[in-house]
């Protein structure tokens, strides 16, 4: 008979249960960039007896959020306007900050990493992670989504925002105060190709290249015209239903604990 590698003293015993279900996971958790809530919805189910707060830039999207929350039964959850660059809460109030595709479209990532620093909690977490536009590879290859990738690319410096910041995470990390010893690193990756997958990724870009604020974007900057984005939209919509459609990218991540000092 193996021996356990471990023995709990107290057991299980409903004495010592009534303890563990005294307590609760009450966090405060501040969610940048939450756009229609999704993922910030997620956080509020994990802990029900805390607070989630979702940030974002424009209203628009808010009132979406509001009522995906609703749906869900979500009750512990409030959606905001803010910025990152200047947010608007005391030093060390949330014990996690968190942005998802956030720093990419800023023109000062460093300066936006500061602040989620700043209003972390001494032994909380900043957890950021971005796409890496960069390394978008598809088959079938298709010079008109090369074109595409690069004009995408050469549009988001042309606003100054910041489409490597993915890879600069830890950099930045490290500039906004925080040591290395208390920055977790990784990398993930979306791939999609089953047709359902490649439905929704390829439709979502050829829409996005065509009616998003992209479109007036590349259009302003010369970078391409009119008739070129519906080429590409096009091209997203030919990889979408070719069977032999495959697309990946990797994601860069990084989760920071503020010192106790």
């Amino acid at each position: 008979m193996s021996t356990p590698s471990s023995t709990y003293l107290h057991g299980h015993h409903q004495s010592v249960l009534r303890s563990h279900s005294w307590r609760t996971a009450n966090m405060y958790i501040l969610d940048i960039g939450c756009g229609p809530g999704t993922i910030t919805v997620d956080f509020a189910v994990l802990v029900p007896d805390g607070k989630v707060l979702g940030v974002e830039y424009s209203p628009d999207v808010l009132e979406q959020a509001r009522t995906y929350a609703s749906g869900r039964g979500v009750k512990n959850i409030e959606f905001t306007t803010g910025d990152i660059h200047s947010l608007d809460y005391p030093d060390n109030t949330f014990d996690i900050v968190h942005a998802h595709q956030v720093l990419q479209h800023l023109r000062d990532p460093l300066k936006a990493f500061s602040e989620m620093r700043r209003v972390t909690k001494p032994g909380g977490y900043v957890a950021i992670r971005e796409g890496e536009v960069s390394t978008f590879t598809w088959y079938p290859e298709n010079k008109d989504l090369d074109e595409w990738l690069d004009v995408y690319l050469r549009s988001a410096q042309s606003i100054n925002s910041s489409p490597a910041a993915g890879r600069q995470l830890i950099a930045l990390a490290r500039k906004a105060g925080f040591e290395r010893k208390d920055i977790i690193a990784t990398a993930s990756s979306w791939c999609f190709n089953i047709p359902e997958d490649r439905s929704w990724w390829g439709k979502m870009w050829a829409d996005r290249t065509l009616t998003s604020s992209f479109a007036k974007s590349v259009i302003d900057a010369k970078e391409a015209t009119r008739e070129d984005l519906e080429r590409y939209a096009q091209a997203w919509k030919i990889w979408e239903e070719d069977e032999d459609g495959w697309f990946a990218m990797i994601h860069s991540e990084v989760v920071c604990k503020v010192e106790v000092e």
